[in-house]
């Protein structure tokens, strides 16, 4: 498997007026990115609207994005409630050209339950045709996948790693106890990037990066050279996250709009920001130096 970079964005998914994907967005954005220096990207995550995609939409973003930067690392988010449905997702991925899946817990009929949790994971693992990374992002599900059953996991030869999004660095040390050489745990909450990064996470995939990327690679940079050396720059980005993703995807993406990125709409029931928020959003990027 390939080694996966430091930073990622949890990348948005442009949407045109017709409420389709727009994969020349898609692609353009994609680059703008590259050029700040991030190797790689997660694609159909949380922010890229993944609990919405259709059938086929994970398949034509990844090939987008394979196109439009074809060195990068990319992983393509898996949300299905089936293992079935899981297979079907990581099918596409494949086709497309991903390296590795993110699969998210989980959560409609089987919510707290461990066992069952575990075993989606294994089974997906057993079948999945890439290298697959767990996904646990409570705020989304309502359901923290606990590092025991995590844990556990690792050792599967197809689970290459995890992405926490909990925002609780302590978790991170019990994550990685007993887990094999190679599995990499990153953080996905911004404000907790140094904390984790201290206390042994491999690094960050982030919606932060979509429209911070220049920041967020300071600070992922310096956590790893010295996590004392990143409190500055952390606070700062910690600080913008919080105006932007405040609004959940929207603002994200009216972030991004402003860094020259083009996000398109978002997909309903998910709605727009009110002029005020915009405003709001860039008085924040402007005061950290973003725009």
């Amino acid at each position: 498997m390939r080694t996966p970079p430091r930073l990622m964005p949890a990348i948005i998914t442009p949407f045109d007026d017709r409420g389709e994907v727009d994969p020349d967005a898609h692609g353009s954005n994609l680059a703008l990115l590259a050029g700040l220096g991030l190797e790689g990207f997660l694609v159909a995550g949380s922010t890229g609207e993944g609990p919405y995609l259709e059938q086929g939409e994970r398949r034509t973003l990844v090939t987008a994005a394979r196109t439009a930067v074809p060195d990068a690392y990319l992983m393509c988010g898996v949300a299905a409630e089936t293992v079935r449905g899981a297979l079907a997702q990581a099918a596409e991925a494949a086709d497309g050209g991903a390296d590795a899946l993110l699969v998210v817990t989980p959560t409609s009929l089987v919510r707290g339950r461990d066992d069952l949790v575990a075993g989606y994971y294994r089974e997906v693992a057993d079948r999945s045709p890439l290298p697959v990374f767990l996904y646990s992002v409570p705020k989304v599900t309502g359901y923290e996948l606990p590092t025991a059953v995590a844990a556990g996991l690792s050792g599967h030869p197809s689970v290459a790693g995890m992405k926490d999004s909990g925002g609780q660095p302590v978790r991170v040390p019990a994550l990685l106890k007993g887990a094999p050489q190679g599995f990499v745990v990153y953080s996905g909450s911004t404000p907790a990037l140094t904390l984790s990064i201290a206390a042994g996470a491999w690094g960050g995939i982030t919606a932060s990066s979509n429209y911070a990327g220049g920041l967020a690679g300071e600070v992922v940079a310096a956590a790893v050279a010295s996590p004392a050396a990143a409190t500055a720059r952390q606070a700062v980005l910690t600080e913008v996250a919080a105006a932007v993703e405040r609004h959940g995807i929207s603002g994200v993406k009216a972030a991004a709009a402003m860094t020259g990125l083009r996000p398109g709409a978002v997909r309903r029931p998910l709605a727009p920001l009110s002029p005020d928020d915009v405003a709001a959003i860039r008085a924040a990027l402007s005061t950290a130096g973003i725009i």
